[in-house]
């Protein structure tokens, strides 16, 4: 009965990978729905796990008799190391399968992920934080229809409120793993911080069927995850 219905919605299977964090996840999504999904929330595991949990989402698309439309991929920005990963994998799969490849924007997710999962103000805007060194954090500022009010980047937060202007204008909601950060220096009252939001391969349902029904799909041999600032790597220590 459930292979039955399945194969007769008109929908987009879509294979969701995510490593843009320490969280690795995975999940099969259709038509809003998600189908079946993998995390692992201990840390930088994505090399050992990611793979197993595309293996096991793709089992089993192949038990109910489902056929892959999809992959898509968080594209950062985030983690060097975890992007890379995640979207190796994903090109490989997509070369394999002759499915398009969508990036999804990692700053977005975590602001969907808000939006759909949190009673909050909808005039408010949205501020996504995902951590980077010491006191900088990629950032940027979407309102309720996922508009940019200020484009990503790469920002140092420092005393003063650096949000100033649009927390003049109401509230403006931080969340991401770079948004405890932000609780030391932006001290408006409309600044309102939501705890444990990380990106996760379940929210990228409704961004990845949105560019997959907009044929909005990227180039599998030259696409390269969205850093937002070069790769500064550490110094290794002399021996002598």
């Amino acid at each position: 009965m459930l292979k039955f219905a399945y194969k007769n919605l008109s929908m987009a299977v879509i294979l969701n990978i995510e490593t843009s964090t320490t969280v690795c996840s995975a999940a099969l999504t259709a038509e809003g729905m998600v189908l079946c999904h993998y995390e692992d929330f201990k840390g930088q595991n994505h090399a050992a796990l990611l793979s197993g949990y595309v293996k096991r989402c793709l089992d089993w698309a192949r038990e109910h008799e489902m056929k892959l439309d999809a992959v898509a991929v968080s594209m950062g920005p985030g983690s060097y190391t975890g992007l890379r990963i995640g979207l190796s994998e994903a090109k490989g799969l997509a070369f394999a399968l002759d499915v398009p490849l969508i990036g999804v924007d990692t700053l977005e997710l975590l602001a969907v992920s808000v939006m759909f999962n949190h009673e909050i103000d909808p005039e408010g805007l949205l501020a996504p934080m995902i951590d980077a060194r010491r006191m900088e954090v990629y950032t940027a500022v979407y309102d309720f229809s996922l508009q940019p009010v200020m484009a990503p980047q790469p920002l140092i937060l420092t005393e003063g409120d650096p949000y100033g202007e649009l927390l003049e204008r109401g509230p403006v909601y931080f969340f991401g793993n770079g948004s405890d950060k932000a609780r030391e220096v932006i001290t408006s009252p409309s600044a309102h911080f939501i705890s444990d939001i990380v990106p996760l391969a379940t929210d990228m349902i409704a961004l990845s069927e949105r560019a997959y029904h907009r044929r909005e799909f990227i180039d599998l041999a030259y696409s390269t995850p969205n850093y937002l600032k070069d790769f500064q790597g550490t110094k290794p220590k002399a021996k002598f």
